[in-house]
């Protein structure tokens, strides 16, 4: 199969440590991974580490078993350093930006099979321009501003999100029947094709409290999110809701779903990161190529000094593996389908 990409991220964060730690400590859970980055990034980071770590330039993607490859896809005047760690700088985002964009076209183009990506710090690259809230709008974005769902998941738990980054304030009015449908579709898909599962069953948390308590705590659930479940029922996806968010993740009944749709994103990361806090792995949905990444930020304070866990790192590589294997094992049926179609 084609290498996994990884991309650290700010390279003055945990991103780089991450990835080091994991080879020295684990190399097998990266054996069939590559570095999207300049391998500059890396030799510092391992050196102040003190980690003895065999990192080889390739000129392509490729993963090796016995080297932690770095693919660097940045023109040699590009300004790719120094980094002090902890310390974010200007002269780098670019960079990062181009790393991250290198590696969604290779997996548009064939030449990786899924991307990694470590977590960035979203100011410095939107005061460098960065005209998107994260990494999900701006893969989006590079695979032709198709349609996204935002899921975090774990062992325990899936929440997709109908809304990401947004003041709470603005989140009642950005719903809508559309949307919500799209989002359950969405959903319903990439369960099937990504992971393996046939019948998948989705919950849709309410707005409000109670799930509005019959419109006594608001219509959002009467007008919008009642009316897209039934519009989504009706073309086969089994969703069941609006239900109310405050027992809808107790024990029982987070078991009875393989995913939970959410309407704004601390009604679903809450309960997840509670759940399963450096394990859970962030997925992008409804992209033409599997990305995941890890569920932390870029942790400035901790960089460089190895008393870190690498574990959500590890989950997502393990999860882009499976999602890349699941959808590898849909394809000959896939093609049944539509050749049944012409």
């Amino acid at each position: 199969m084609p290498p996994i990409l990884i991309t650290v991220g700010e390279p003055a964060g945990i991103g780089p440590d991450c990835v080091l730690l994991a080879w020295a400590t684990a190399p097998e859970s990266l054996r069939d991974c590559c570095i999207c980055a300049p391998i500059a990034w890396l030799e510092e980071r391992a050196c102040q580490l003190g980690l003895d770590v065999r990192l080889g330039a390739v000129e392509k993607p490729e993963a090796s078993t016995d080297t932690l490859n770095c693919w660097n896809p940045l023109s040699q005047d590009a300004k790719t350093g120094p980094v002090c760690c902890g310390t974010t700088s200007a002269h780098t985002a670019s960079a990062v930006v181009a790393c991250i964009r290198a590696a969604a076209l290779a997996c548009i183009q064939k030449k990786a099979a899924a991307i990694v990506t470590g977590p960035i710090e979203k100011a410095v690259l939107r005061d460098s321009g960065f005209g998107f809230p994260g990494h999900t709008e701006f893969l989006a974005h590079l695979a032709g501003d198709v349609p996204f769902v935002m899921m975090l998941a774990s062992e325990n738990l899936r929440v997709a999100l109908l809304t990401t980054h947004l003041a709470l304030a603005d989140v009642p009015a950005e719903l809508s029947v559309s949307e919500t449908l799209q989002c359950l579709r969405i959903v319903h898909d990439d369960l099937q094709t990504r992971f393996s599962i046939a019948v998948p069953r989705i919950g849709l948390c309410g707005l409000n409290p109670h799930a509005g308590e019959a419109g006594h705590f608001g219509h959002e659930e009467i007008d919008v999110l009642a009316p897209a479940v039934a519009q989504a029922r009706d073309e086969g996806i089994n969703v069941h809701g609006p239900l109310p968010a405050d027992t809808l993740f107790s024990p029982p009944m987070r078991l009875e779903f393989d995913a939970v749709v959410c309407c704004y994103h601390d009604q679903g990361l809450i309960p997840i990161k509670a759940l399963s806090f450096g394990e859970a792995v962030n997925i992008t949905l409804g992209l033409p190529f599997i990305r995941t990444s890890v569920d932390h930020g870029t942790a400035l304070d901790r960089a460089g000094g190895g008393k870190i866990s690498y574990s959500s790192l590890i989950a997502a590589i393990q999860c882009a593996r499976a999602m890349h294997a699941a959808h590898v094992n849909q394809i000959p049926e896939r093609i049944a389908k539509e050749s049944q179609c012409i």
